[in-house]
């Protein structure tokens, strides 16, 4: 049996930022998502992940939903040849906005 291929997590500088307006009770939620989800398929497309369309803020082509109603949104890029997941952006959804930092990210 072919043993599964672990994705190193790389995590954009401006995510620590990003982090700072989301309340920290949901900080472990946050990570523990991040390497459930991204470590092994970050590629296997799932009812929570999903490739965007066009790339999207900080150059991100997948997005994973999650947290109660999908608030939280985890947005990266895969790169394969060097086995690596890069975290863009970590926002909340608030109704229809999706908020990175205390910014509105625009579709």
């Amino acid at each position: 049996m072919e043993e599964e291929r672990r994705y190193t997590l790389v995590f954009d500088t401006e995510v620590e930022q990003d982090l700072d307006a989301i309340d920290v009770k949901y900080h472990s939620l946050i990570r523990r998502v991040i390497r459930e989800q991204l470590e092994l398929e970050p590629e296997v497309e799932t009812r929570n992940r999903k490739p965007l369309r066009t790339p999207a803020f900080r150059g991100a082509t997948w997005e994973i939903r999650f947290g109660a109603a999908n608030r939280f949104r985890v947005l990266y890029a895969v790169d394969v040849e060097n086995n690596q997941v890069a975290i863009l952006a970590i926002g909340r959804k608030e109704r229809n906005r999706l908020m990175v930092g205390k910014d509105e990210v625009k579709p």
